[in-house]
């Protein structure tokens, strides 16, 4: 790469691409809580009694698939103990002495919601002690800073001081979303695993678009609960569901909610490729090159947030011959505060030799005898 000297150019812009009105109101929801928020920053963008302690039910599973991922290994085959067998609620049927793998039983708690696979889990990642196992549990949320929960059993079913917030509900979700297995089952509508066919309870699977994931839950204390996780057009959001009266209303209103979310979002173009950005001096020319955007670039934003991007346009006052066209000759940077959101190539839009002797002789002469013409008019006005 050949060496350039060229003075830089900065030019600033501002874009005001937030400052659009606010979308509409929430919607009216029947539930004991409410959150929703931004699945990649956390930020809450609507929530009702989101700090207060209530059963959970089968979100439970959550976090037996952390502390179970952490202690064993999905390929580890798991001896079903006595203890797992014969539970309540939603079960897989297990029978004692049975073997299954990890991953299997971790699919059958997260997809079936099966209580006898949570408490399968249990026994065996604390060594034969399911009460060691919600030790962990609990160890768990204090670690993760979920001081508004505690449990009491793996599977949620209803027991006294076992309970979690809305608030609590979204940080563990998101969390247990980062692990690569617990995304790939809690979206998986139907498996079979052996003589077994798991079929999820998540209802929006079927019905919402966008929707990943990511666990429900009933039990008669709890109501009818879901955490969902949807994405559509470059933005993802969850929404909580505590204590609603039925699963039909439960699912009306988690799409409901989801929906007036992705409604406060809206897709900016900051960048436009192809676009004149700058211009430069040819040496030897009075002729100027263009520099265009060698791509695009774009951002979602949340409506209303008063978000103010700032674009900045570096380009040299003239380049060193020769050019080829789309030869990078500068960049178009757009912050958001003190953060970089976008970084694009400014580029020649077409080739620009180097003059030979001649010319450069020639475009030398024809400077000065502008310059000896200007100074003639100066002394001899009106010749």
């Amino acid at each position: 790469m050949r060496a350039r000297i060229v003075l830089l150019l900065a030019a600033f812009g501002l874009l005001i691409p937030a400052s659009a009105a606010a979308a509409a109101a929430p919607p009216p929801v029947e539930a004991e809580a409410v959150l929703v928020a931004d699945g990649r920053t956390g930020e809450v963008l609507y929530a009702v009694n989101e700090d207060e302690r209530m059963p959970m039910a089968s979100l439970t599973k959550l976090m037996t698939a952390i502390v179970t991922l952490e202690r064993a290994r999905p390929r580890d085959m798991v001896t079903v103990a006595p203890q797992a067998v014969g539970k309540g609620g939603s079960t897989i049927f297990l029978s004692p002495g049975e073997e299954l793998r990890v991953r299997d039983l971790l699919a059958a708690a997260l997809v079936q919601s099966a209580n006898d696979a949570a408490f399968a889990l249990a026994a065996h990642v604390g060594d034969g002690s399911v009460k060691r196992f919600v030790g962990l549990m609990n160890a768990e949320a204090a670690e993760l800073g979920l001081d508004d929960t505690r449990y009491a059993r793996p599977d949620g079913l209803d027991t006294p001081r076992h309970y979690s917030t809305a608030e609590d509900t979204l940080r563990l979700a998101r969390l247990a979303m980062r692990r690569p297995l617990v995304r790939e089952l809690v979206r998986t509508r139907t498996m079979r695993v052996g003589n077994r066919t798991f079929r999820n309870w998540n209802d929006l699977l079927w019905t919402f678009d966008g929707l990943f994931g990511v666990k429900t839950g009933h039990t008669d204390d709890a109501g009818w609960t879901e955490v969902a996780a949807a994405r559509r057009g470059g933005t993802s959001l969850y929404a909580v569901v505590l204590g609603s009266p039925t699963r039909a209303k439960r699912n009306a209103d988690l799409a409901e909610l989801l929906e007036w979310g992705f409604d406060q979002y809206a897709r900016f173009t900051l960048v436009r490729e192809g676009e004149r950005y700058a211009t430069a001096s040819i040496p030897f020319s009075e002729e100027r090159l263009e520099l265009v955007a060698a791509g695009g670039a774009s951002q979602v934003v949340r409506l209303g947030s008063g978000t103010q991007f700032v674009e900045r346009v570096v380009a040299p006052a003239t380049v060193e011959l020769p050019v080829r066209r789309g030869e990078k000759l500068g960049e178009v940077v757009v912050t958001d505060g003190e953060r970089e959101v976008a970084r694009v190539d400014l580029v020649a839009t077409r080739d620009v030799e180097a003059p030979g002797f001649r010319e450069r002789t020639g475009w030398y002469a024809d400077r000065a005898l502008d310059e000896a013409g200007s100074m003639l008019s100066a002394v001899l006005p009106g010749i």
